[in-house]
């Protein structure tokens, strides 16, 4: 594969698939989501063979393309790949396809605009996770939020317009925010070079302009080229953007809304990729860009993320409708991953990373669960749904899988995370892991009664009157479920096979950033 542009492939060979469908006959549906389907397959193909070609012990980014794009102000057409990087893009690779797949039944209205709108998404997500240059990564930042609209908007439920507003109004004041954080770093290094742009917005060069490369802890600072109060002012900024996208308490009340109103498959990319997009902000540009004020802030970021953990939990226990639980339970989950970001842990900072992975995984299948019943019942109030593991064996079976898997079983990938970002807080402080302790009870404890409510007991009255029309899973359904169930098991027994991916990586930022290294699971 040497000399060949495998990321820009995989970043833009979707955009190929959208423009293809585009031209396309109106009326050759079934062409159309063949295109849509064997485009997503390609990508992730291509983005395992880059997990297999991927040398995890080699240092810094790998597979690097880069092309002069405005060189007045030093703004280039960058990518590359760490081990980080290397994991969200193939959690978004695969669920993406699957969620191309879960959207071929419910999907029956405007069709092309629908799968052009999503492949237009994949190309944001997937730009995101490999741009190295801070103005490309926000062009994809925001690129993402364009078909987002229109998935929500167009074909979502009821009150999706509400939602759509909420979701777009929230995002966009955070990235504007962002703009303004990476154009204050771009000024600054420019005025630090004598008015050379060269490099402002290079993510390389900025985070060794950021902090002197000699390894630092709290006690003995290096020289720092940036001002501390300025610092934490683009701190701030990136913070709301990032704060925003995860979400974090108290900037979460879009989720539920545009999770509940937003067609299946919308529900699942947004769980599974759109909020990893803010933790990974966190660990890609907050701590090793701006080190000192990461440390700063630490303690409130901290302590939003236990009040996400347990406020998250107890919301989701008092939801009547089964995918607002699985939305609430996402800010919970979520909290984990700003929680393990901020104690500065190797542990943390890694199950952080296990934890972005494992969400997407069983997040993104409990939505894709959800939706499957409610194409049958069109109604998702749990109250009404009593007695489902009778008529329905399989989903229930399944359901329950995935249910035991985001409470946190050993052996499946749920538990694996939160056990490395529960032993970094009680590194870092005892009280902060007793306190995020606690969610895994609370986690047990929704989880559990919603399961135990909508499956067991005698069959509600309301799904006695669906007749046949109450069927178990279909083949299409099923290829949605089991590569995920897969891979829950799998990474849950061997969870070294993404450790060992990223391990590199979470030294170098945690030594960028001054944390504890050298504690590093392989």
């Amino acid at each position: 594969m040497t000399g060949f542009p495998i990321l820009s492939t995989i970043i833009f060979l979707p955009l190929v698939g959208a423009i293809v469908i585009g031209l396309l006959p109106r009326g050759s549906l079934a062409a159309m989501r063949g295109v849509a389907l064997a485009t997503t397959l390609a990508t992730w193909v291509l983005s395992l063979i880059l997990l297999v070609g991927f040398l995890p012990g080699r240092p810094g980014f790998q597979y690097v393309e880069a092309v002069p794009w405005i060189s007045a102000f030093g703004i280039q057409y960058k990518v590359g790949v760490d081990g980080l990087s290397l994991v969200l893009l193939v959690l978004t690779t695969t669920l993406t396809w699957i969620s191309i797949v879960a959207s071929l039944g419910p999907i029956r209205q405007r069709i092309r605009e629908y799968l052009i709108s999503f492949l237009v998404l994949e190309v944001g997500m997937t730009g995101v996770f490999l741009a190295l240059d801070l103005f490309l990564f926000y062009v994809f930042w925001e690129l993402v939020l364009v078909p987002m609209y229109l998935i929500i908007g167009i074909w979502g439920s009821a009150n999706r317009l509400y939602a759509t507003i909420k979701f777009v109004l929230f995002t966009l004041v955070g990235s504007l925010l962002m703009l303004v954080a990476i154009l204050a770093l771009a000024f600054s290094y420019q005025a630090a070079h004598g008015g050379d742009w060269t490099g402002a917005f290079d993510y390389e060069r900025l985070r060794g302009f950021a902090v002197d490369a000699t390894p630092f802890t709290l006690l003995a600072v290096g020289p720092w080229h940036l001002d501390i109060s300025f610092q934490s002012l683009v701190f701030a900024a990136f913070f709301l953007a990032f704060a925003i996208k995860v979400p974090m308490w108290p900037f979460h009340t879009w989720l539920p809304d545009a999770h509940t109103e937003a067609p299946t498959a919308g529900s699942v990319i947004l769980a599974g990729i759109l909020l990893k997009m803010g933790g990974y902000g966190f660990i890609r540009y907050s701590l090793p860009l701006l080190p000192v004020a990461a440390h700063q802030w630490a303690p409130l970021l901290i302590g939003l993320s236990l009040v996400a953990i347990i406020y998250g939990a107890i919301v989701a226990l008092r939801q009547p409708d089964l995918k607002r639980l699985v939305a609430y339970s996402s800010v919970s989950h979520m909290g984990f991953v700003t929680l393990g970001t901020f104690v500065f842990q190797p542990q943390a900072l890694q199950g952080a990373i296990l934890q972005m992975v494992n969400h997407g995984l069983i997040t993104g299948a409990l939505f894709l669960l959800v939706g499957i019943i409610y194409e049958r019942a069109h109604d998702r109030t749990i109250a009404r749904l009593g007695g489902l593991a009778g008529p329905l064996p399989a989903y229930a079976a399944l359901f329950g899988f995935f249910v035991f898997a985001s409470a946190g079983l050993p052996g499946l990938s749920g538990f694996v995370g939160e056990f490395l970002v529960l032993a970094g807080s009680f590194a870092y402080q005892p009280w902060v892991g007793a306190i995020a302790a606690v969610a895994m009870i609370l986690s047990a404890s929704y989880l559990l009664w919603m399961y135990q409510r909508v499956f067991f007991g005698e069959l509600s009255e309301f799904l006695r009157s669906l007749g046949h029309h109450l069927a178990d899973l279909a083949p299409a359904e099923t290829l949605t479920l089991v590569p995920l169930a897969t891979l829950v098991v799998v990474l849950g027994i061997f969870p070294g096979l993404l450790l060992h991916l990223f391990g590199g990586t979470v030294d170098g930022i945690l030594a960028a950033a001054g944390g504890a290294t050298g504690l590093i699971l392989r």
